[in-house]
């Protein structure tokens, strides 16, 4: 009888795993489409690209700003899918904003009405953008625009600073974690104190990224890559993705002497960036990018998902300055930029140190 008990007892348990590995199987093979049909992030392991997404690069596409007005100004950007090299030789299909990834950075001033357009280029799932820097009803001007359409929205932008923007659209956290995110500038209407003498300008973002489309390791896991990325005012100037290696290769310039400014924002999604540029100290420190919010002497620079900040320095001899979130388990994952200083500004071709 013992014998026996023991017997069914190992089949049920072997017909209980069966069951559950068939559960997880229709689960993995689900996430396609909601029961209207609607697409939706997947969330298991292994994820593949949707189907509509398979064989879709589509080439990034510029953002359009005009300014029409004293105080108003149209931008027309675009969603989309692009891939992206976020490690040397790996690609990720990513959700996109122009095909960039932090999306171009837009630059708009104090006190502008911003007209806004969306051009939704992806074939299968509804984007939004949600400015942080506007005052706006979200359930109308972050609305969601259905793919192969175009969306049009109008918002005040009333206060100076570094902004993060972001699609808006359910599940929020597939959205930005897929790659729809970027950094939005208000420049203050009567500048900042220190305009007259500075010498460089650089935007930097630190973003993360995870298993492709895994909504659960989106949630509940840590970032696979925690990576920088630069952006310039300038339309031709410099403008990277957000990968692990750009920073390094190719390192940021400056001279001898020169007083740099840098605005920094983190769009996450879910991680903290501490700021650090090793070898100085940040002699003026505007958080999110408000004349009003100024502090002195600063270390390091706390910005929370989402935040921003404009922080100013000096380079002070020649060499390599490594830009990091003093995260090191970040900064491990990818999160260093280098700054070389030269007696000229121009790259030397000398070795860079990194960390």
């Amino acid at each position: 009888m013992k014998k026996l008990a023991v017997w069914i007892g190992f089949l049920f348990l072997l017909g209980l795993f069966a069951g559950c590995a068939q559960s997880g199987n229709d689960s993995a093979e689900k996430g396609d489409t909601d029961a209207g049909g609607k697409v939706e992030a997947a969330s298991g392991e292994g994820v593949e690209a949707i189907k509509p997404h398979q064989d879709l690069n589509q080439e990034p596409v510029p953002l359009k700003v005009e300014r029409v007005g004293e105080n108003e100004v149209n931008v027309e950007m675009t969603a989309q899918i692009t891939d992206i090299e976020i490690e040397k030789d790996y690609f990720y299909k990513a959700w996109t904003f122009n095909g960039e990834a932090p999306g171009p950075v837009v630059v708009v001033e104090e006190g502008d009405m911003i007209n806004f357009t969306l051009k939704n280029m992806d074939p299968a799932i509804p984007h939004s953008m949600d400015f942080h820097a506007v005052h706006t009803a979200p359930s109308k001007n972050f609305a969601n625009v259905e793919p192969d359409e175009t969306g049009t929205f109008r918002f005040p932008a009333t206060k100076p600073g570094v902004f993060m923007y972001h699609c808006g659209t359910s599940p929020v956290l597939s959205h930005i974690a897929n790659g729809m995110h970027g950094t939005i500038i208000v420049k203050p209407k009567d500048g900042y104190p220190n305009d007259d003498v500075i010498d460089r300008e650089f935007i930097m973002i630190q973003n993360e990224w995870y298993k492709y489309n895994n909504l659960d390791d989106f949630s509940n896991g840590e970032p696979s890559q925690v990576v920088f990325s630069v952006k310039s005012f300038d339309e031709d100037g410099r403008n990277t993705n957000g990968d692990t290696f750009s920073l390094k290769d190719e390192p940021l310039l400056a001279k001898v002497g020169d007083r740099i400014r840098m605005y920094i924002n983190n769009v996450g999604p879910n991680e903290v960036s501490s700021f650090h540029v090793v070898g100085t100290i940040f002699d003026d420190v505007y958080m999110d990018g408000n004349p009003y919010n100024h502090f002195q002497g600063l270390q390091t620079v706390m910005l929370p998902a989402s935040g921003g900040a404009v922080v100013e320095f000096t380079v002070t001899e020649e060499g390599s300055y490594p830009i990091v979130t003093h995260q090191f388990n970040h900064a491990q994952k990818g999160a260093v930029a280098i700054l070389k200083v030269t007696e000229t500004g121009e790259d030397d071709g000398k070795a860079t140190m990194s960390h």
